[in-house]
């Protein structure tokens, strides 16, 4: 490695390190917010914008990779739809039946809050991993954009203030609040590193995807085994985390499955980077 490229490397590197110094204190400002007032996060107000400013960012990155792409404007139109509206959709409705109720376990039978958390992904990946103009668009997009945009996964801090308050078991609301914090902190730092396209970057990155996606299958997996029904295994002092409740049901109904397909995303453009930059050589 020449003297050039390693200074290139490490100047990214401090980058990223610096970039997590200011976002930490702002994490840590947030959660002494909504401890020290419980009725911001129980208004639904956070948890509203924050999706909404999420799924508005989604919408202009993809927007802006599509015109990275030699596809035309008719076909940019036609893609930025067949996947913006049915993601539009998808938010209405579950924020619909979470105002209303619906993911109540005492509601039906039909077990509506895991198929809401399940059924797009199980959808959604085949299409997303598959997909060859998805496959344009990533090649396009710039690498980082789809671990920054996670960003919001540090407002998955409400758990751990809902602990401090006594209203979650810790079972619960430490590894998901924590692992979401963590996750929501270190995207900036994997989305600068990644960004200076070398294989250490796209490891970062990957190694945060892994991280996040583990942080969601540890969240599901306490969720259901302390939630009164059929599969709860464990009674914790406080008898339920309340999945069911608006607003907070957004976050398993909504973020979750959407938040699953970006890590799906993002590890198929780090995989097609590599093979591409192996290819080159």
């Amino acid at each position: 490695m020449t003297a050039e490229a390693g200074s290139s490397t490490i100047a990214p590197s401090r980058d990223a390190w610096r970039g997590l110094l200011w976002f930490a204190p702002l994490t840590a400002l947030w959660l002494l917010t909504i401890y020290n007032w419980p009725a911001i996060p129980a208004s639904g107000v956070p948890t509203t914008a924050h999706q909404l400013a999420a799924h508005g960012l989604i919408a202009l990155g993809l927007w802006l990779g599509l015109e990275r792409t030699d596809l035309t404007q008719g076909q940019c139109s036609a893609t930025w739809l067949a996947i913006m509206i049915p993601d539009t959709l998808w938010f209405a409705i579950a924020w619909s039946a979470a105002i209303n109720g619906v993911f109540h376990s005492d509601t039906t039978s039909f077990p509506v809050l895991p198929s809401a958390i399940f059924l797009p992904v199980i959808v959604g990946a085949p299409l997303l991993l598959f997909s060859k103009r998805i496959g344009q668009v990533l090649d396009a997009m710039p690498v980082g954009w789809l671990v920054a945009v996670q960003v919001y996964r540090v407002f998955g801090s409400w758990a751990i203030a809902a602990w401090l308050h006594g209203s979650l078991p810790g079972v619960f609301a430490l590894p998901a609040g924590i692992g979401d914090m963590l996750t929501g902190l270190l995207a900036l730092p994997a989305a600068i590193t990644v960004a200076t396209g070398t294989a250490e970057g796209r490891r970062a990155a990957a190694f945060w995807n892994i991280l996040g996606l583990a942080d969601f299958a540890v969240a599901v997996t306490m969720g259901m085994i302390t939630s009164p029904g059929p599969w709860q295994l464990i009674v914790p002092d406080v008898q339920t985390i309340g999945a069911g409740n608006y607003p907070g049901v957004l976050t398993p109904a909504f973020v979750v499955p959407g938040s699953i397909l970006l890590h799906v995303l993002s590890l198929r453009q780090l995989s097609r980077r590599g093979r591409a930059d192996v290819a080159q050589r």
